[in-house]
């Protein structure tokens, strides 16, 4: 992966991040209900979680190649539509995010918040086809090196590990400003709009 696969993918994963869904709402609710320190706790799980999808995303996509040859690009072909599909639906999706429960809880276990992120993430199984989708366009499956799934990895740390991060510090002041504004729509219209330009340009490239 260059530079610019690279910096693209991370801005992607990281509005994807950024969109406020259950994921987020967990965070922000552990922050607020019990501590800074179980928001990141959650935060953690969920960047475990995303990564047993790209792993299992890059497994699959890689004994497809290898099987199927040139027809892999139909499989490129089925995730841009995928992709746009998903744009589609985030432009058009109603709320998701719960209100935060207001009272706080004096003890904490961040075990139990880790793994409240973790099987969150994984219950989400729709994040393995996403994921399937979105790595065509920055990879070359077939060739694909140890290199390029270590930046993968970290990429997945920072970008959406640093922005649940950042919501577990600003828990209070993103909960009240989301409850009273229309963030949640203005965040999925624009990370939308890019998926199905990500979608598209999948497509054209194909």
């Amino acid at each position: 992966m260059g530079i610019f696969e690279s910096a693209t993918l991370f801005i992607i994963m990281a509005l994807l991040s950024a969109i406020p869904s259950t994921s987020v709402a967990l965070v922000i609710a552990r922050s607020i209900t019990l501590n800074v320190a179980n928001g990141f706790a959650v935060s953690a799980g969920i960047v475990l979680g995303d990564l047993v999808f790209i792993f299992l995303a890059i497994l699959g996509l890689t004994l497809i190649a290898e099987l199927m040859g040139t027809l892999f690009v139909l499989i490129k072909i089925l995730g841009a539509i995928y992709l746009l599909w998903f744009g589609s639906f985030l432009l058009l999706s109603k709320s998701v995010i719960p209100k935060v429960a207001e009272n706080r809880v004096k003890k904490s276990s961040l075990v139990s918040s880790f793994m409240a992120g973790f099987f969150l993430t994984l219950g989400d199984v729709k994040a393995i086809i996403f994921y399937a989708s979105l790595f065509p366009l920055f990879i070359n499956i077939s060739t694909i090196e140890m290199s390029d799934i270590m930046i993968i990895v970290f990429i997945t740390i920072f970008s959406v590990g640093g922005v649940k991060a950042i919501y577990a510090i600003l828990a209070n002041k993103v909960a009240i400003h989301a409850q009273k504004t229309n963030l949640e729509n203005r965040v999925k219209k624009i990370v939308g709009s890019l998926m199905i330009g990500v979608g598209g340009y999948l497509i054209i490239k194909s």
